[in-house]
């Protein structure tokens, strides 16, 4: 794995544009990055899509030995909840995507630093943008993503397998750039899988009192719904229960379940299942017991929002966005610290993605610092 420097293509931003990112650039810094770029060996990616692979089916085992031990004080997760966790968990509704932030070096194996499987995105930097750029510049040459491919094979798999109600979904988001975009990959996947979609806010989501069912705006019936939209956020809304009490007639997707892998308390409880693995780092909940250096993490943070780093048990290094959340009385998780690579002043991330059951790809984001947060840039890779 080696970070190298490259010249950015003649007049790049209408390109990235040209494919859906308008957000290329911040505060005159560039959020896409094609000043440089990763490569990595084949064995390297063969590293990563192993450790992706065997993370997701140690988290679906994290998940059963959540529920059936019913640990949900563990996750702060509201009571009112914890039936329609179980219920989907049984049902299995549809479910697309999730991705793993992996540290890697290149030199030892990958290492996770947590699961985004409720609302990733990066999703059209990764799948799209990286692979233009990859196209144009190394046409020779290879890169590890699929993810394209895979989101319009998963949304085939769930049509063929009856798993959607009816050929329409309406795609629901916040009114951000980002969040937009990443609906439109999602959308425009399933289009290629044969179906029907539609776009909207959330909070232009109805609800028909008289026949007790949500609507769009033009009052139609929704039964299945894709929402780039926390859980945590949507069972605290107004209409929060009747999401939870009515599963059974509008699908949402991402899945209920996804409320215990998509919490940072699920880094203790994998640690605790699976101490042998390779790829976990140790991490407990009530303390940091024997680890000297470790990062304290609230259970929901984003972006890297209170997120504190503890070296020597004394030197701190905390995100800039917010009070750290164990300064703030928050529950973290504490996990021991991984060093992430410096290449020339530069933290790189690594996004792993799972479409369905598979790893389909990476993205890579890098800070300045050690915290990857909301300032971090989108690098591209490739490799052979």
């Amino acid at each position: 794995m080696q970070r190298i420097q490259t010249v950015p293509r003649d007049n790049w931003r209408r390109k990235v544009e040209e494919v859906g990112l308008i957000f290329h650039t911040e505060n005159d810094k560039p959020y896409w990055n094609e000043s440089a770029f990763y490569e990595f060996t084949a064995n390297e990616i063969a590293q990563l899509e192993t450790a992706t692979n065997e993370l997701h089916q140690m988290c679906l085992q994290a998940v059963d030995h959540v529920i059936e031990h019913r640990l949900y004080d563990l996750f702060e997760i509201p009571e009112v909840a914890i039936p329609a966790i179980e219920w989907s968990w049984e049902a299995e509704p549809p479910t697309l995507y999730g991705r793993f932030d992996l540290v890697f070096d290149g030199s030892s194996l990958p290492k996770m630093l947590e699961y985004n499987a409720d609302t990733p995105t990066s999703l059209l930097e990764a799948a799209v943008v990286q692979w233009k750029w990859l196209e144009e510049v190394f046409p020779e040459r290879d890169q590890f993503n699929s993810i394209w491919e895979g989101l319009v094979e998963q949304w085939q798999w769930l049509v063929r397998e009856q798993k959607l109600s009816g050929r329409l979904v309406h795609f629901c988001h916040c009114n951000l750039w980002e969040d937009e975009l990443t609906v439109a990959v999602l959308r425009d996947t399933a289009h290629i899988a044969g179906l029907e979609t539609s776009s909207m806010l959330m909070e232009e989501i109805g609800w028909d009192e008289g026949n007790q069912r949500f609507v769009d705006l033009q009052g139609m019936k929704i039964w299945s719904a894709f929402k780039l939209y926390p859980w945590e956020w949507m069972v605290k809304e107004e209409f929060g229960t009747k999401v939870l009490a009515l599963l059974d007639e509008t699908q949402w997707i991402e899945p209920a379940w996804k409320m215990i892998v998509s919490n940072k308390a699920l880094l203790a409880v994998l640690w605790e299942l699976f101490p042998d693995s390779p790829y976990l780092l140790p991490a407990y909940l009530e303390g940091p017991r024997e680890l000297n250096d470790y990062v304290c993490k609230p259970l929901l943070g984003r972006e890297g929002q209170g997120v504190q780093i503890v070296r020597s048990g004394q030197e701190t290094v905390n995100s800039s966005e917010a009070v750290p959340a164990v300064q703030a009385g928050n529950r973290v998780v504490y996990q021991q610290y991984a060093a992430v690579t410096n290449f020339d002043g530069n933290y790189p991330i690594l996004g792993s993605w799972i479409i369905g059951e598979s790893s389909r790809g990476i993205g890579i984001r890098e800070s300045d610092g050690l915290i990857t947060d909301n300032l971090a840039r989108f690098v591209p890779h490739c490799f052979g």
